[in-house]
């Protein structure tokens, strides 16, 4: 029995770790087969993880944006052959915390590279795997601003409002129209987000 994909998008500060890990400690719960996993980077793989912290380093903010994204996509080639793809095969079910979604809103809808030329080369560096279900939980970059209690600002997250505005439209672009997206608004109370999110997930076992 093939796995499940199930990947989580958002913007900076929308609860995506959180809801995560509990959509995680439910599955687990029901004595399912689950791993927890993330991007850039992936868990358990020491090259996808070494790309990630070239990634977002905030002392690389001469980082060309080209090699942004070339970085991001070598970072999941790896993550995909070495962690998620065996782990499907064998039945389990996959949580991810971030994937190409993230690419398509960051690198192309903010950084403005073309989304075609972004899509192909995605493409093959994923194997052409595709996931069975993106959860997107919606802040605005606003919203995301009053939720900050520390300093801890990777490169990314030091962009401008108007990126981070560019990025949350980037989802909202892919989610609209489309059946494989559930848009949650992150500022509901966190025990009511997880029972939406672990209501449909649970559809993929009914």
């Amino acid at each position: 029995m093939e796995g499940k994909f199930v990947v989580f998008e958002g913007g900076d500060k929308s609860g995506k770790s959180t809801q995560i890990d509990l959509l995680y400690k439910f599955l687990k719960a029901k004595n399912l087969e689950v791993i927890l996993t993330r991007e850039p980077g992936g868990n358990d793989s020491v090259i996808a993880e070494k790309i990630r912290d070239i990634i977002l380093d905030k002392e690389h903010i001469e980082m060309d944006k080209r090699a942004e994204l070339l970085l991001f996509l070598a970072s999941r080639a790896q993550h995909v052959s070495e962690i998620i793809k065996p782990a499907l095969k064998t039945g389990k079910i996959v949580l991810c915390d971030r994937f190409d979604s993230s690419t398509f809103a960051y690198q192309g809808a903010a950084r403005q590279l073309d989304l075609d030329r972004i899509k192909e080369m995605n493409n093959w560096a994923k194997y052409d795997l595709q996931p069975d279900l993106f959860i997107y939980l919606d802040i605005t970059p606003a919203e995301a601003v009053n939720r900050r209690r520390d300093e801890k600002y990777d490169r990314l997250d030091r962009e401008t409002k108007e990126f981070h505005e560019a990025v949350r439209q980037g989802y909202l672009d892919q989610a609209k129209g489309n059946d494989k997206w559930f848009v949650v608004s992150a500022l509901g109370q966190i025990e009511e987000i997880a029972e939406k999110i672990s209501t449909k997930v649970a559809t993929f076992y009914e």
